[in-house]
């Protein structure tokens, strides 16, 4: 996707609706309760991380269980201080205080603040679902003699390409969904999301290589979105675990190949089209709205309406008019 084309416009939901959808989201909820928590005995590292010995207090808090609590407290934790509903207030101390954004989210902010506390705290969850197996990192550190310097060739693990993987990813994502004519946008099946970044188009039928390619991002994708959920971008239904049953287990049952949706499906939630046309837009992106031509002139309107699709036509057409006085707007145009 080239940063110098325009895209399909988006259709957004209202600001308002937005900013209540990302305050009911597990990960800004999370984050929202992490800050309040913390208290003149609460502790950080170096990074802003929460000191491992505090971590179980933070599940607890937070009402998690199980083998994920910790993970998932620590990363509700990162997206707070990122956010800025946290600051480390004394880094030699580690001690840390309510931030400054801690009020926009708790009723003293505008929907447009709570839509930007949500955005710098989904980049946390973004950059952590582009990093591999924590497992793996762990075994890597141990294998380097004891330097305590991670070589990343060892892991087979360049941090730019899978971030950049995960962007491509996400940008036909909301390319399908802006594109689709559809009041809402139908669930984009995984294989098919994973062979658009993976296939080039040109290749008629894809080789066995490419299709184990296909295949291995599938996979991790099905974990990325599995992160990617809770922040409010997508809904994901997951691969099926039965296709995934390792050939030494036990077999598992019959699987139908024809039931696509067995293999993961992933559709962009509005809030996830707000967050993803506000990061192509930081990127340089022509990533327009629908209602971006409402104040425009009948010459703009045309123009601009003579690439969209139909039904984002009618829409921005439809708010242009509203505008305007029915006899100006027949002058107009």
């Amino acid at each position: 996707m080239s940063d110098s084309s325009t895209l399909p416009p988006a259709r957004l939901h209202p600001e308002a609706e937005l900013a209540r959808d990302a305050l009911s989201t597990p990960l800004l909820s999370r984050a929202v309760r992490l800050a309040r928590w913390a208290g003149p005995a609460t502790r950080v590292d170096a990074g802003g991380g929460l000191v491992e010995e505090q971590v179980p207090a933070a599940a607890e808090a937070l009402g998690l269980s199980g083998e994920d609590a910790a993970a998932d407290a620590a990363e509700a934790w990162r997206a707070a201080v990122d956010a800025g509903l946290v600051e480390v207030t004394d880094e030699e101390e580690g001690t840390v205080a309510a931030g400054a954004d801690l009020g926009t989210v708790t009723g003293g902010g505008s929907p447009h603040e709570v839509l930007e506390v949500w955005l710098a705290a989904l980049e946390t969850v973004l950059a952590d679902a582009s990093v591999p197996d924590l497992g793996g990192l762990v075994d890597a550190i141990a294998a380097e003699d004891g330097s305590g310097e991670l070589d990343l060739s060892s892991l087979d693990w360049d941090p730019e390409a899978d971030a950049e993987f995960l962007d491509g990813v996400l940008g036909n994502l909301y390319l399908l969904t802006v594109g689709d004519d559809a009041a809402e946008a139908a669930p984009v099946p995984l294989p098919a999301l994973a062979a658009s970044v993976i296939v080039p188009d040109d290749m008629g039928e894809p080789t066995d290589d490419v299709l184990e390619q296909v295949s291995e991002a599938m996979m991790r994708l099905d974990d990325q979105f599995r992160m990617l959920e809770p922040a409010g971008l997508v809904e994901y239904q997951p691969v099926d675990e039965a296709l995934m049953a390792d050939a030494d287990e036990e077999p598992a049952a019959p699987v139908d190949d024809t039931e696509v949706s067995r293999y993961g499906m992933v559709r962009l939630t509005p809030l996830g089209v707000y967050g993803l046309r506000a990061r192509l837009l930081e990127a340089g992106f022509d990533a327009p709205a629908v209602g971006d031509l409402a104040d425009k002139g009948a010459d703009a309107l045309l123009d601009g309406t003579a690439v969209f699709p139909p039904a984002a036509a009618h829409a921005e057409t439809e708010q242009w008019l509203t505008r305007r006085e029915p006899l100006a707007a027949a002058r107009e145009l």
